[in-house]
């Protein structure tokens, strides 16, 4: 998250929960429900951009990561295992300690930054933004910050709650009301829909080439699905 784009009580509301972010009955046990989808759908769209081979254990072997508002690592460190060399950052101080230490426990280089995304030097081959623009001051500008790091012919991967009565329902309703999302988490003024986050990727320079929704049923739970009214993920290239 940028400079201008960091809202501090975002930072402190995400900060408080770093105590049990890799706890998975914890304050961010929905991230542990969400995360294994948004991998799946990571190391596809990996596979398909770069022609992977799907049975590799490390497709990202040789490529660069910025994983922006990494949390505590529940994505940087698989991105690490596949191969990935991976910049984290997030604004919330006390997280990327947290993130640090895990990562260490685990016997994983990451490289943990406690720092908005302009502070960021240099492009890099996979950017990576989940469960986060909804949370920044300015998306535009955050989205601008995203693509001045993303190297030509790089992919980039973001994720964010749909503005739909639906995803009002689910995540804020019921899922802040019942004490599943710590309370005051989210901002449906803020939600996203997947038009308005393409024009902005495009607004960027950037091509979308995939959009796919995270929806739940009770058979199923949270699980990738043509169903954007949720949640979703969207995938853009920048060209060579």
């Amino acid at each position: 998250m940028s400079e201008t784009s960091i809202l501090r009580q975002e930072a402190e509301h995400f900060g408080a929960m770093a105590g049990d972010w890799w706890d998975p009955d914890g304050s961010s046990a929905m991230l542990h429900k969400l995360n294994p989808v948004r991998l799946k759908y990571v190391r596809d769209q990996a596979d398909r951009h770069w022609q992977s081979d799907e049975c590799s254990l490390r497709p990202l072997e040789g490529k660069s990561a910025l994983d922006v508002g990494c949390g505590a690592g529940l994505l940087a460190e698989p991105l690490t295992r596949l191969g990935a060399r991976v910049t984290a950052i997030d604004a919330a101080p006390a997280v990327i300690a947290v993130a640090r230490g895990h990562a260490v426990g685990a016997g994983l280089t990451i490289d943990y930054r406690a720092c908005g995304v302009e502070a960021v030097e240099g492009q890099f081959d996979l950017v990576t933004s989940l469960e986060v623009i909804e949370h920044v001051a300015e998306p535009q500008a955050f989205i601008d910050s995203l693509a001045a790091r993303l190297a030509p012919g790089g992919l980039m991967i973001l994720s964010t709650p749909n503005r739909t009565g639906w995803s009002k329902l689910l995540t804020i309703t019921l899922a802040e009301g019942l004490g599943r999302i710590p309370k005051g988490t989210h901002d449906y003024a803020k939600f996203i829909n997947p038009d308005e986050l393409g024009a902005m990727l495009g607004k960027a320079g950037l091509e979308v080439v995939d959009v796919e929704g995270i929806a739940f049923s009770p058979l199923k739970g949270l699980h990738l699905s043509d169903d954007v009214r949720l949640n979703y993920l969207m995938s853009a290239v920048r060209q060579l």
